[in-house]
């Protein structure tokens, strides 16, 4: 096919996006002369609330050893001198939506992945901008010039490929991976280079002799579905440059992580349907946790009393196994959903999963997610010792009492 006429995606990064956000905010809003993208430097966070985590680093802090995730005092101790920088959420909003914006200038589709990339469905732009390489360059130092903070583009025929190539050498790059250079560009790569192999799964990897991109792609299905079930069709497929999720919003690789309900009532009340949500988050979650993977994607459908299906589903800016923050989204696609018709089926699916070491350190929910997932793991703890009805979320004692759906 002409690559005139076939599928083109873009994958924008933003490079070190917490840490530019952070010099800018320094800068822009408070005056200040130095760029601590050029010292050493962090973003620490709350220390009395966090205990200070390193959520980003500059390079010459990097150059240390210090990483993503560890304490600040740790950090400290590598590096003397090391300047620390609790970071300021709103700002970072902020310039995530003015590069969103700058986004829907260009592209017909702007798919948002997480608050420092995103998806650009370019097919179909060439007689509008030319040559993809090209104009990625523009777009690029456009961003750089307007914005003040840099990103690198991937581009390919698939969405999974585009991200690949956008975290290739950086920063300020552009890259393409098209299907006829996987094996010269994305074969030899470690196996911890590809999308969805994190470090538990990069172990066992090596632990099975299976060390680069094209050891994962050229070897046997079998042996990797023997080892990781689902997961090692997903890397497998990944390897070969197929992409079976970014690409497909409306197919789900793994069909296990579901639960829906037919309730022998009609849904008349939102707070009704809140909490069947809740329970069928609380089961699916708990098999995602059980399984120690992590989702990307969320759904919802329901069913009407005139047997009328919706569905509609989200992607979350982080993976997540934790039941309050599957309730929350689930909620949330409820109630974009439901036009108020009596409902007599709801059902939530969690697609897309990871092996949860992919997970982003994400600005916007670092407050509570540790906590609620320690409140899971306690509760998982509890039901696997004395049953899963041993303990239950305060909110599902109202539903107990009035005994409606009996969802067990």
């Amino acid at each position: 096919m002409d690559k005139r006429h076939q599928p083109l995606y873009f994958h924008i990064d933003v490079n070190n996006a917490f840490l530019s956000w952070e010099a800018l905010y320094q800068m822009e809003e408070l005056g200040k002369k130095e760029d601590i993208r050029l010292k050493d430097a962090i973003i620490g966070g709350d220390i009395s609330k966090r205990h200070g985590v390193v959520l980003a680093k500059s390079q010459s802090a990097k150059r240390y050893g210090i990483k993503t995730g560890e304490p600040v005092v740790s950090a400290m101790k590598k590096c003397p001198g090391l300047l620390s920088y609790e970071p300021h959420m709103w700002y970072y909003k902020k310039r995530s939506k003015e590069l969103m914006e700058l986004f829907m200038k260009y592209a017909p589709i702007v798919d948002q992945y997480s608050v420092d990339e995103a998806f650009l469905d370019m097919s179909g732009t060439y007689q509008l901008y030319g040559n993809p390489v090209e104009f990625a360059c523009k777009l690029k130092d456009e961003i750089r010039e307007t914005l003040h903070f840099t990103v690198n583009i991937g581009i390919s025929s698939n969405r999974l490929l585009a991200k690949m190539a956008s975290d290739f050498e950086k920063p300020d790059k552009v890259h393409t991976l098209f299907p006829e250079e996987i094996q010269k560009k994305m074969w030899p790569l470690p196996v911890e280079d590809l999308f969805y192999v994190g470090k538990s799964t990069a172990t066992k990897l090596h632990q099975l002799g299976i060390h680069t991109i094209g050891d994962i792609a050229t070897g046997e299905l079998s042996v990797l579905q023997s080892h990781f079930k689902s997961h090692g069709e997903v890397i497998y497929n990944f390897a070969n440059g197929i992409d079976l999720t970014l690409g497909d919003r409306t197919e789900s690789v793994q069909k296990g992580y579901g639960n829906s309900t037919t309730i022998p009532y009609d849904i008349k009340e939102s707070e009704d349907a809140y909490h069947t949500i809740m329970r069928l988050c609380e089961s699916v979650c708990g098999r995602l946790r059980k399984d120690g993977v992590e989702a990307v994607v969320l759904s919802v459908e329901i069913k009407d009393s005139n047997f009328v299906v919706k569905r509609h589903q989200r992607t979350l800016l982080s993976p997540t196994n934790v039941t309050d923050e599957c309730v929350k989204t689930a909620c949330d696609l409820f109630d974009e959903l439901w036009d108020g018709s009596p409902i007599r089926l709801i059902g939530v699916s969690a697609n897309k999963v990871t092996d949860g070491a992919e997970r982003q350190l994400n600005l916007f929910d670092m407050e509570s997610h540790d906590k609620l997932k320690n409140l899971d793991t306690a509760l998982d703890s509890i039901r696997k010792r004395y049953g899963s009805d041993a303990v239950q979320r305060g909110s599902f004692y109202q539903e107990k009492r009035t005994n409606k759906n009996g969802i067990r």
